[in-house]
């Protein structure tokens, strides 16, 4: 019983930023899990080679579909190719984010201090971060109404119940201060709201809604930060990239039945002190 209660065959995901360091770990988890999964990326060539991937090595569909986000029309068109692919969405991952500071694509953009933070670097964040899962929810419930179920769940981080940690940030060699963005930490609060807003919203509909909140997870950093981002976790070291897909998986699933609106926090224990 408590085995059926987590398989997810035949249900249809979306994960956005699915061909992300952790979108990609929850593609292929909801593939072995039994889901068809469709991988919103704005690199539409990386979502295409992940959903060849996760069909080769799975009995479950993938599809890659180029989408911003930020973007109505883009989300729209999404969902749209979704059903006329699968006939149903099942589940939401509401995954995908912008953090110029640590993401390669926009590296060039890094800035360090509050006091010269730019407005258009706000107003990106705002709209992939917040914007984007808006529009998402918004796109998918039309179908989630008429199925009478549905689940979404909402990625964000532990910046988003605490502040930032900048002393992790800096070197011991000295230089120029680097620092967390203010907007990852007002952006992944945010999310927190959104969830229970949409989860009180849709209470009598039979639509889930949870947040899965999330430590840090190694990427090929520096030794410098890994040993100080450490230090500061209970458990003593950050998450392997594929060490948050089972609190997903449970989160979708009907293991999680009888909860909504709930914010999963797995961190380490960095929240815990």
């Amino acid at each position: 019983m408590y085995l059926k209660m987590s398989d997810l065959s035949g249900r249809v995901t979306i994960v956005t930023g699915g061909a992300g360091l952790l979108g990609r770990q929850y593609a292929v988890a909801l593939a072995q899990a039994g889901a068809h999964v469709v991988i919103a990326d704005i690199n539409l060539q990386a979502a295409e080679n992940l959903a060849y991937e996760v069909t080769q090595s799975s009995k479950a569909r993938a599809l890659g579909i180029q989408t911003d986000v930020s973007s109505n029309a883009s989300v729209q068109a999404m969902i749209a190719q979704t059903i006329a692919e699968f006939g149903r969405v099942d589940i939401l991952v509401n995954n995908a984010a912008l953090d110029p500071k640590f993401d390669p694509d926009h590296a060039s953009e890094q800035i360090n201090s509050f006091e010269e933070y730019p407005l258009q670097l706000w107003n990106d964040s705002l709209a992939v971060n917040v914007t984007g899962m808006f529009l998402c929810a918004q796109a998918v419930a039309p179908t989630m109404l008429a199925q009478q179920k549905g689940v979404i769940v909402n990625v964000s981080s532990i910046y988003g119940l605490v502040g930032p940690d900048q002393r992790i940030y800096q070197s011991d060699s000295g230089g120029t201060p680097v620092y967390k963005p203010v907007t990852y930490s007002v952006t992944k609060s945010a999310v927190l709201g959104l969830t229970s807003y949409l989860a009180t919203y849709w209470a009598n509909k039979n639509i889930r809604v949870n947040t899965l909140t999330l430590g840090g997870v190694f990427n090929n950093h520096e030794e410098q930060f890994v040993k100080n981002y450490s230090y500061r976790t209970p458990l003593g070291r950050m998450a392997e990239k594929e060490e948050y897909c089972g609190a997903l998986l449970f989160l979708v699933s009907d293991a999680s039945s009888y909860m909504t609106g709930s914010n999963l926090v797995i961190d380490g224990g960095w929240t815990a002190w």
